[in-house]
């Protein structure tokens, strides 16, 4: 194993190995931490420790409680079951946290109004040290009034609001965009497609708007015909897909706003019997578990949540913790994962499949 380029002058995460191992987080937590007693297997675990090994990830670690009083951090989601993966912001709050021994709870609300305004409740008369309020979708947000009054440092995460009232840490969804779609550019390709996220959101506004600034550097004409919008599940992906490929001029390439997308889009050509990355090269975002086990192995864009975790819990516990009048916000690199999923236009083996289609 090497190591990857893009890691080596910042601190190696537990996403990092689980990443390069071609794992989940999760697996890695269990094969790192001393006291699990759960079974994994052989190969899995030495790949795993490989992994660790070759980044210079520390395995014997172990919290060393700080001098003073224990602090409570509380991680508040909208709602969770619309995209689970987003709870790995709460690892990043625990790895800063580690090394003193303070405490992370997670709470989700379920996006039920009434739910939200009991949790903060409950979590404020306990007097927590910080909250971090954080949703699943990058987007604006209106504080609960409850936050506004609170002692506690808090911090939004993959959120901000209007009056900049607190701090703010969001991906740097325009920048990670257009850098997807500059990799498509950069491999011979002109006629490239994208699959959005819904309109009113703010992420496929801002996908979009780095998709079209890439196109614009590259002096290539922004066609609207090559966008369509899906609604970030596989069965849109599929469907604009299709719909793509049955144009007169079909894309060489297409740039899908997630992950969930890019297995619809992957379907979709498969089906039409047509090979990634030789016929069609495709880019997602996310860089979900799922992305390294597609074949081929899909290219995309990591969404930095351990990263945006980490950043929320050392600004939520930063010393001398006072409230300013306004923050800007703070965005973090969405770092690209190549892998197998994209190819130079024209392939030496492209067939005349597409123009039959």
């Amino acid at each position: 194993m090497h190591k990857p380029t893009g890691i080596k002058d910042r601190r190696v995460t537990m996403s990092d190995v689980a990443n390069l191992a071609q794992c989940s987080q999760s697996t890695v937590s269990v094969v790192l931490s001393p006291d699990s007693k759960i079974k994994i297997s052989k190969d899995t675990r030495e790949r795993i420790l490989k992994a660790a090994a070759t980044l210079g990830y520390s395995i014997e670690r172990a919290p060393t409680p700080r001098v003073g009083p224990l602090r409570r951090i509380a991680v508040v989601f909208d709602d969770l079951t619309v995209c689970p993966e987003a709870v790995i912001a709460v690892d990043g709050v625990r790895e800063f946290t580690w090394e003193t021994g303070d405490i992370v709870s997670a709470y989700n609300c379920h996006a039920d109004p009434q739910m939200e305004e009991r949790t903060l409740a409950a979590i404020l008369r306990d007097s927590p040290s910080a909250i971090v309020y954080t949703t699943v979708r990058t987007r604006l947000v209106e504080v609960p009034e409850q936050l506004y009054k609170t002692e506690a440092s808090v911090v939004l995460l993959n959120c901000y609001s209007k009056d900049r009232a607190f701090p703010s840490v969001v991906p740097g969804d325009v920048a990670g965009a257009n850098r997807a779609t500059d990799v498509l550019i950069a491999a011979g390709h002109r006629r490239i497609a994208h699959i959005t996220g819904e309109a009113w959101m703010d992420v496929s506004k801002d996908r979009n708007r780095g998709y079209r600034e890439a196109l614009a550097t590259a002096d290539i004409p922004f066609d609207p015909e090559l966008v369509r919008e899906g609604n970030w599940q596989l069965g849109s992906g599929y469907d604009a897909t299709l719909s793509l490929m049955r144009m007169a001029r079909p894309p060489t390439a297409i740039f899908c706003s997630n992950d969930r997308m890019a297995i619809g889009c992957y379907e979709a050509l498969k089906e039409m019997r047509l090979n990634i990355p030789d016929d069609v090269s495709v880019v997602g975002f996310d860089d979900d578990e799922i992305a390294s086990q597609l074949n081929p192995k899909l290219t995309t864009l990591k969404f930095p949540r351990h990263q945006m975790g980490i950043w929320a819990a050392e600004r939520a516990l930063a010393p001398g913790h006072s409230r300013e009048d306004t923050y800007r916000i703070v965005k973090i690199e969405c770092e690209l994962v190549e892998r197998q999923s994209v190819a130079r236009f024209p392939s030496a083996n492209r067939t005349a499949r597409v123009t039959a289609l």
